[in-house]
Parts: C-alpha cells; sequence; structure tokens
C-alpha cells in the first residue's frame, strides 16, 4: 500500500496500528530524555542552553514533540512495506523532509533534531518492518541497508553545515554513521549504558557515560563547524578522560567532567551528533518494552 505524502500530518489524528505508535511515541520519548539529561558538556539541558544561544529545554521537548506524526508514519511505511527496498528508503526520505519542515515550523526556523529526524526515522522505519523479532543490532542492520539504497529525491546538496564539515574535513558524518549500522550506537553506546548500570550507577549517570563513550570515538561533524579538528580532538580526549576517571557516578570523573565543560565552553563546541546518537541508543534499548507494552494493550 502506498504511504501518502502528508500521511506524518494525518497520522495524529487516524486510527493507527498499535506498534506504530508504540514506535513513534518512543522515538519522541527518547529525544524529550535526550534533551533533558544533565549534566550535558555544550548541549542544551535542565541547567541551560549550552553552546546554542538560540535553544532552551522548552524549545526542545516542543520540537520533539511536533515530530511525533512524522516517527509514526514513518514506523507505519515500514510495518506496511513488502521489501527492503528503493520505495521504501523514497517514502521515508518524503517523511523525513516533510518532518524537517514540521520542526521548523514549530521552532521558528531554528534546527532542533535535523541529524536526529535521520536516525531515528531510519531506525523507526526498519523497527516497524522488523516488527517484535528485531532486536537492536538487527534495528540497525535494516535501518543501515535502508539508507545505502538510494533516494531519486534527495537534493544533492543541501547546504547543511554537517554536509560541509564532511567534505571539508574528510568524515563519515551522520550519513556514514547510517549507511555503515550505527556502529556507535551498537558497539558504543549500548555496551556503555549496560556496563554503567551494571556496576551500579544511576539511570541518569548510565546515559551521560554513554553520551561520553559515544563523544570519546565519534568525528562529531557538530564540533568540527564549531571547533575544528583541534576542538574535536579535545572533546575525544576530555570525554575519554571522565570515563578513565571512573564515569560521572565517581568525584574523579564529575571533576574530569567540569574540566571537559569548561574546555568546550571555552571553544563554544557542542557534540550534536553524539546527542543524537544517543537519542538512537536509547531508542534501541526500550524498543523491546514498546513492543511488549503496545502487545499487552492489544
Amino acid at each position: 500500500m502506498a504511504i501518502p505524502a502528508n500521511l506524518a500530518l494525518a497520522a495524529a489524528t487516524q486510527a493507527i496500528p498499535a506498534a506504530a505508535s508504540a514506535i513513534g511515541g518512543l522515538a519522541v520519548d527518547v529525544l524529550i530524555e535526550e534533551a533533558s539529561l544533565t549534566p550535558k558538556p555544550g548541549l542544551v539541558d535542565a541547567r541551560g542552553s549550552g553552546a546554542h544561544k538560540d535553544m532552551s529545554l522548552s524549545l526542545m521537548i516542543h520540537s520533539a514533540r511536533s515530530l511525533r506524526g512524522a516517527f509514526v508514519a514513518m514506523a507505519l511505511a515500514g510495518q506496511r512495506a513488502g521489501h527492503i527496498d528503493h520505495g521504501l528508503r523514497e517514502r521515508l526520505g518524503a517523511l523525513g523532509r516533510e518532518a524537517e519542515a514540521s520542526m521548523l515550523h514549530a521552532t521558528g526556523g531554528v534546527n532542533t533534531h535535523r541529524g536526529a529526524i535521520w536516525c531515528l526515522g531510519l531506525l523507526a522505519g526498519a523497527a516497524g518492518w522488523l516488527g517484535k523479532a528485531g532486536d537492536a543490532a538487527s534495528v540497525a542492520s535494516v535501518a543501515g541497508a535502508i539508507a545505502r539504497l538510494p533516494d531519486r529525491h534527495r537534493p544533492v546538496h543541501t547546504g547543511n553545515k554537517g554536509e560541509l564539515a564532511r567534505r571539508a574535513y574528510g568524515v563519515d558524518g551522520a550519513r556514514g554513521q547510517a549507511e555503515a549500522g550505527f556502529p556507535h550506537v551498537v558497539g558504543i553506546g549500548l555496551p556503555a549504558l549496560h556496563a554503567s548500570r551494571g556496576r551500579g550507577d544511576a539511570e541518569s549517570s548510565a546515559r551521560v557515560n554513554a553520551l561520553l563513550a559515544i563523544m570519546a570515538r565519534l568525528d562529531d561533524t557538530c564540533v568540527l563547524v564549531r571547533a575544528g579538528r583541534e576542538g574535536l580532538a579535545g572533546m575525544q580526549a576530555g570525554a575519554a578522560a571522565v570515563l578513565e576517571a571512573g564515569g560521572v557516578g565517581t568525584l574523579p570523573g564529575r571533576r574530569r567532567l567540569r574540566e571537559l565543560e569548561a574546555a568546550m565552553q571555552a571553544r563554544n563546541a557542542s557534540p550534536g551528533g553524539a546527542a543524537d546518537l544517543l537519542a538512537a541508543t536509547l531508542f534501541l534499548d526500550r524498543l523491546p518494552a514498546a513492543h511488549h507494552d503496545q502487545h499487552g494493550e492489544q
């Protein structure tokens, strides 16, 4: 069945399958949880705007909520797809561009979640296609397979800062991360989150530690745009130092975190790419529970 171009808006008012609703709702939930998580160096959190003078926590939450219909539509597109093919890739691409327009309308033109729409949109579509059988690794793998397919309608050049940074610095960026099946989510973010929980850290500390693990290894285009290679290297080394000191659940780790925050503030650097991948980490971590909850309600 074809997915109408305006489904992201229509999904908010139409009756939709419980599974697609649960997936779309989860995508919004993790965006709000990522934005609210505190402390996060250089990023919007409960303390303030970080390096983003045009953003606030309330704006991030408003932006996330504006995307619910789009994420539901992406999950539904995955559910209704017979195959992982160009048709699915192009439907998700059209819905993603519609979601960006909705975000910009909701925020008055501020780019709050463009990267997250790309990451979570692919994962929502993959989760819809796989259904309850999809674990974190398989959902990420299917999302990667979708991302590698061409989209005839995608603009050749967007002019986005992330695209410009990829070309200037020769890094993969969000597109390369998705096409590879989200290795920094499956191989770094999720293991760090689970290990931190396993040693008894509070949930908020475990999530910050997962963010730091991603920051320590990611060539974050958001940081490159604002602070260049020197800023990126400083962020990666500083995030690794927090983890080596025991993570944010320890006093030495918190001291290292304050040092990292001061250094990033001085460079006006913000790890927006890592934040998007943390949201993806939380999405895959919580997806089995979302499937269970919607199954129990049917």
